[in-house]
């Protein structure tokens, strides 16, 4: 059983691998990494062996553990993906949320996740996941929120690209429509507006993924998360 040790680690590499400091495609060197870590390799390997299980890494018999790849049509699948578990998660919400809950989650929305000028692109990409992470709570399926959690983890990177990339009003305005649908208990338009919202972004991954394979060997990771979101008009 994993102690309290090994999900430390866990965490340090998942940072690691979410935020692509290992680069993709790379076999990992599990000594180089235990000794920056400043932990044997057995904890280590079960940390990994959890990241596998998560496709954060590659497993390769004989040949050791990789860092995941970057291409487009995984990155692509993973979107499409979260666009159906989305849908699914507002359709279930605007029937199954208390009034309660939906005027908590329009709360949490207004006061923290309208205006994120100023914020870096790591905190406003946070913002952005936790109204949707909120949608799919209400949904009352928590592996259907798990699913997400663990998406989310896999295209954090791309959305940070995207989200230095892109004007963000248009995102504003689109969450607030969604907000409103579920007040009004409406599941059809709120898995339209949704859909809709991820769908552009789906749009946008091919040049996201290029753009971010350039930050990884040009910026790094570090830089593309710290960057600061401009104050957008409209």
């Amino acid at each position: 059983m994993a102690g309290p040790r090994v999900d430390d680690i866990y965490e340090q590499v998942k940072a690691m691998a979410v935020s692509f400091r290992l680069r993709p495609g790379d076999r990992l060197n599990e000594v180089a990494l235990s000794k920056d870590l400043g932990v044997s390799r057995t904890p280590l390997r079960e940390a990994l062996n959890r990241l596998v299980a998560e496709s954060l890494f590659d497993f390769r018999p004989g040949q050791g553990f990789f860092c995941r790849p970057l291409d487009v049509q995984s990155v692509f699948d993973l979107f499409e993906l979260r666009q159906i578990i989305e849908t699914a998660a507002v359709r279930a919400a605007c029937a199954k949320a208390s009034d309660e809950d939906l005027h908590l989650l329009m709360d949490q929305l207004f006061s923290t996740g309208i205006d994120i000028s100023g914020l870096t692109v790591e905190e406003a990409v946070s913002r952005d996941e936790a109204f949707h992470l909120g949608i799919a709570n209400l949904s009352g399926n928590m592996e259907l929120l798990q699913t997400l959690t663990r998406i989310n983890e896999r295209i954090r990177y791309i959305r940070w690209i995207s989200m230095s990339l892109d004007r963000v009003h248009r995102s504003k305005d689109e969450h607030k429509r969604v907000m409103q649908a579920l007040l009004d208990r409406d599941p059809n338009e709120a898995a339209r507006v949704l859909g809709a919202h991820i769908a552009r972004r789906m749009d946008q991954v091919q040049d996201a993924v290029r753009h971010g394979i350039s930050s990884i060997y040009m910026d790094g990771s570090e830089d593309i998360s710290a960057r600061i979101i401009e104050e957008v008009e409209g």
